[in-house]
């Protein structure tokens, strides 16, 4: 009997639930950290970020609306899904990030255990953030927080799968719609998260994957103006300047590193330093509602 042969793994974008190909039918290749090629992703153009802006502006009123508890349930289920697939995840960091299996898989359990530490925020957010405010009138004054809307993620580098959970779940439980620009030379691991948020209970729409080259779609992504905010932590320090100016100059909320911290160092196994209601914040509008007392 002949050794079979092993069926290879097609990677693609992730739009509106659906799994296309790039419309440039496009791809690049992904080498390991010995730079032995790993597999071809799909390599995504402006038209490809311009779909995926349409499909997350369509699903995010939907998302918006439902109840955080609800949100958070959803938001959790995702979590108990990557726990069934904890080996094949490790194996992906593993190989594109050239750490001991040990260390990948540590990284995999840290990335479980944010996207949980993040759901279970999905109805607490508001009442941190909310307020009932004093004022000097016969009225209510509350202040609530509302989902910015269409949020733009240019994921870390160096962090295939927990910088990616780390910077992608707090737009999630506030209620926005994304379109994630994945690492560019270490996109496995978000491709294969896809797959499970494609089998999940997250409504189509409201994440968006692309695979392909930042110096291509990241401007493209600042510039568009039907998405609300932009994260710019992986944006490569060469393409930082521009485009925070393009997305200044159709007025975008931005959220960056901190001062002093680059993306090849920053430690993302520090809970401390990651686990942070402010990155819910970031992406969040605080509306202020009077109301007149009844008598």
């Amino acid at each position: 009997m002949s050794e079979r042969l092993r069926v290879r793994k097609t990677y693609k974008l992730y739009i509106g639930g659906a799994f296309p190909r790039s419309e440039s039918g496009r791809s690049y290749p992904v080498a390991g950290s010995d730079g032995a090629l790993l597999a071809q992703a799909a390599q995504a153009s402006r038209k490809d970020v311009r779909d995926a802006v349409v499909a997350a502006r369509k699903a995010q009123p939907g998302w918006a609306r439902a109840t955080a508890y609800n949100r958070g349930q959803v938001l959790y289920r995702v979590a108990e899904m990557l726990e069934g697939r904890r080996e094949q995840f490790a194996a992906e960091v593993a190989a594109v990030e050239g750490v001991a299996a040990r260390s990948a898989l540590a990284q995999v359990d840290a990335a479980i255990d944010r996207w949980v530490w993040y759901a279970g925020w999905a109805d607490k957010i508001s009442q941190v953030l909310g307020s009932a405010n004093p004022v000097a009138a016969p009225y209510f004054n509350f202040t609530i927080p509302e989902p910015t809307g269409v949020v733009g993620i240019v994921a870390p580098e160096p962090s295939s799968l927990l910088g990616l959970v780390s910077r992608l779940a707090p737009p999630l439980v506030a209620g926005n719609a994304v379109v994630v620009i994945a690492s560019e030379t270490r996109p496995l691991a978000a491709v294969t998260l896809t797959e499970v948020l494609a089998t999940s209970d997250v409504p189509a729409g409201v994440i968006n994957v692309l695979t392909g080259l930042k110096a291509e779609l990241v401007p493209v992504m600042a510039s568009h103006v039907d998405v609300d905010a932009i994260d710019v932590w992986g944006v490569p320090d060469a393409l930082r300047t521009e485009v925070e100016l393009v997305a200044a100059d159709n007025v975008k909320r931005l959220s960056r590193r901190p001062a002093g911290v680059t993306d090849a160092r920053f430690d993302w196994l520090d809970d401390r330093a990651t686990e942070r209601p402010e990155w819910i914040a970031a992406f969040l509008e605080m509306k202020t509602v009077w109301h007149p007392v009844g008598v």
